[in-house]
């Protein structure tokens, strides 16, 4: 049995360095998705699990929250990364709108810009 290809996923943005380099590009496209732009709690000693936690783990959640400034962060919520990282992960356009809540005039645009400035699905 073959393992299948690796996936490209897309250069990151710089601000979204903390969780790509913690959780992986692919656990840090489900984890923005789940929790981009709502306030995330990083508690000094966790007591209850939260959902943030039952999604990457305990250990994780800790060194993530050691890389924030605060115990409390507003989580990003980078619309056209994930666009083109749900795209390098083989999702449709449809598929692609209903995890992001955004309409298909939004991800094809934001694809045609990309590729219009030379990058491609590669965009940052």
């Amino acid at each position: 049995m073959t393992n299948p290809p690796a996936i490209e996923y897309p250069r990151h943005p710089a601000h979204l360095d903390a969780y790509v380099e913690v959780f992986g590009p692919e656990l840090a496209v489900q984890f923005l998705i789940a929790f981009g732009g709502a306030p995330l709690y990083f508690p000094g000693d966790p007591k209850v699990k939260s959902m943030a936690e039952a999604l990457s783990g305990a250990e994780r959640m800790r060194t993530l929250g050691a890389r924030m400034p605060d115990n409390c962060v507003c989580n990003p919520m980078p619309r056209a990364w994930l666009i083109f990282a749900l795209t390098a992960e083989g999702k449709g356009t449809s598929e692609i709108c209903r995890r992001l809540k955004t309409t298909n005039t939004n991800v094809l645009r934001t694809c045609r810009q990309a590729r219009s400035r030379g990058k491609g699905d590669r965009a940052a």
